[in-house]
């Protein structure tokens, strides 16, 4: 099982993602941040919009 958090994806937080496949990652690193998104995360839409 692989380990990466947001930061380390791109994005704007310390939260852990844990997979077995980067594909499934990305999925909840893609997750994560419509979920940000939609809750008005300024950080997370700051990195969003670079």
């Amino acid at each position: 099982m692989k380990t990466m958090t947001c930061k380390q994806l791109g994005g704007a937080c310390d939260k852990e993602f844990h997979a077995n496949t980067f594909k499934e990652m990305a999925e909840m690193s893609k997750k994560h941040g419509m979920e940000m998104y939609q809750t008005g995360d300024e950080e997370h839409l700051k990195v969003m919009a670079e």
